[in-house]
C-alpha cells in the first residue's frame, strides 16, 4: 500500500526522523515553549491555591506540577521540531542542516540515516507505528527510536554531484 503524500507549504525534510536528530534540531523557540510550560504548570496551581486557598500544604502539588510543565513542555518542543521536519512549518533552517549532515555522511559511503541491526520487517513495523505520531502524544507518546530506510524523501538529492569534466 503506498504512502499518503501530504502536500505541505514547506518542503518535506522527513516523514518519521529519529527523536534524537529531532531533538538536535530544536529551535531556541522550542526550548523557550519547553521552559515556559514548566515554569507555568507550578505558577498556575501557586495562583490557583491563593484565589482559592485549601488547608493543605501544597508544596507536592506545586512539584508534580513542574514534572507535568516539563513533560508536557518537552512534548511541545519535540511536536513544533517535528513539524518543521514534515515541512508544515517553515524550515529553512533545518533543511540547510539536513542536507550538510546527511550529503557529508553519503560523501563518507555511511547510510543516510544510520545503521540498525533490526529484521526489515521490524524497521516497517517501527515507520508504521511511529510516522506522524507526535500528532497523539495526549494518548500515547511514541518517539521514533529505530534507524530505517523509510523517510518519504528521494535519498539521490544527497548523493555527491559529479562535475562536469572539462575536455
Amino acid at each position: 500500500m503506498p504512502n499518503k503524500v501530504v502536500e505541505t507549504p514547506y518542503p518535506l525534510i522527513d516523514a518519521d526522523p529519529h527523536a534524537s536528530r529531532v531533538i538536535r534540531y530544536m529551535r531556541l523557540s522550542d526550548y523557550a515553549i519547553w521552559a515556559g510550560a514548566t515554569g507555568a504548570a507550578p505558577t498556575a496551581l501557586y495562583l490557583w491555591d491563593k484565589w482559592d486557598p485549601s488547608s493543605l500544604k501544597i508544596r507536592t502539588q506545586v512539584r508534580l506540577g513542574g514534572l507535568l510543565g516539563f513533560v508536557g513542555g518537552f512534548l511541545m518542543a519535540y511536536q513544533r521540531s517535528s513539524f518543521r521536519f514534515w515541512g508544515w512549518s517553515e524550515n529553512k533552517r533545518e533543511e540547510t542542516k539536513d542536507l550538510a549532515e546527511l550529503s557529508d555522511r553519503a560523501r563518507r559511503g555511511l547510510p543516510l540515516y544510520g545503521e540498525s541491526d533490526q529484521p526489515e520487517w521490524i524497521q516497517g513495523v517501527a515507520y508504521r507505528n511511529s510516522a506522524f505520531s507526535q500528532l497523539k502524544f495526549h494518548i500515547f507518546p511514541m518517539f521514533n527510536l529505530v534507524n530505517h530506510p523509510h523517510h518519504g524523501t528521494d535519498p539521490e538529492k544527497y548523493k555527491p554531484k559529479e562535475e562536469p569534466s572539462s575536455s
